[in-house]
């Protein structure tokens, strides 16, 4: 959203794509995956009472749009993408197919994979996750809107203590809201790490990708 209260700030999209184009020039492999709540938010329609099931699909297409937007960013900015999607519209992005994505991966292009997993009732960060095990990714990348995991709200408590690095289990059992409870598991069960880290400082995601002290790791 940026400076806007919703939608697209296409200058945020630029930056995230120029940081992005860094991390491509490493030679690093990326899938993304992008939420939609800028758009729209299933779960807060569903609260004022909207059926889950048709808000959630709402919330799908709405990170299909944010998809085609950075996909957009990408390519101007000189980076072969692509996106695939969970619910087939072939007009505007291929469907999701794990070796094909794995394919585009080998080939340097980045994949964003849209639509979150195609079924309501589960989350963008399960979505990612599941992605992330598919295509057999090294580590999760969590860019959000705080520096990483903290014992509480640091929105909220201005004493709030933010961890270097936290288990999966304490993430569960101390009910932290880093991801939601189905993603933490299956990044335990697969043993796949966890970054989580703010998006919002410039240069953070190559920092995290060269192995800098940025933010908290889940793992373990």
């Amino acid at each position: 959203m940026g400076r806007h209260s919703s939608g697209i700030d296409p200058e945020v999209v630029d930056a995230v794509a120029a940081e992005l184009r860094e991390v491509v020039a490493l030679g690093v492999q990326l899938g993304i995956v992008i939420g939609g709540g800028n758009i729209f938010r299933g779960l807060a329609a569903s609260a004022e009472g909207m059926e889950r099931t048709s808000a959630d699909y709402m919330g799908m297409l709405a990170t299909v749009i944010n998809s085609l937007a950075l996909q957009s960013a990408l390519e101007r900015a000189g980076v072969p993408t692509r996106v695939q999607t969970a619910i087939e519209m072939r007009e505007v992005a291929e469907p999701f197919i794990q070796r094909r994505a794995i394919r585009h991966l080998e080939k340097g292009r980045v994949v964003i994979f849209a639509a979150g997993t195609g079924n309501p009732y589960f989350t963008t960060d399960t979505a990612a996750t599941l992605r992330a095990v598919e295509i057999k990714a090294d580590i999760i990348l969590k860019a959000t809107n705080v520096d990483g995991v903290y014992d509480r709200d640091p929105v909220r408590y201005a004493d709030a203590i933010m961890y270097d690095k936290i288990s999966y289990t304490e993430v569960l059992t101390k009910n932290l809201k880093v991801m939601d409870a189905t993603a933490i598991s299956l990044c335990r069960d697969n043993g796949l790490p966890l970054s989580v880290f703010n998006l919002q400082q410039a240069g953070n995601i190559k920092r995290v990708i060269c192995g800098e002290n940025v933010g908290t790791i889940v793992g373990g």
